[in-house]
């Protein structure tokens, strides 16, 4: 079995995409607003930078699954 890198471009893109909101929250919050940086932070750590690794993790799955059916075929 040959190991492969197990992120794609949409979980690189996720990835991406939470440094954003992180920079961004932590921005909000040096400015000193206390309702939009805690909803941005939560946001980034708790819905995308998970996302984006269980995508990764999925489509891994899916295609040592579809090339194990290829092979019985």
């Amino acid at each position: 079995m040959s190991k492969k890198f197990i992120f794609n471009k949409t979980s690189i893109m996720l990835f991406i995409l939470g440094i954003i909101l992180l920079i961004t929250g932590y921005l909000f919050m040096a400015a000193g607003d206390i309702t939009v940086s805690p909803i941005l932070l939560i946001i980034a750590y708790i819905i995308v930078f998970p996302l984006a690794i269980l995508v990764g993790i999925f489509r891994k799955n899916y295609t040592q699954k579809k090339e194990e059916i290829n092979e019985k075929s």
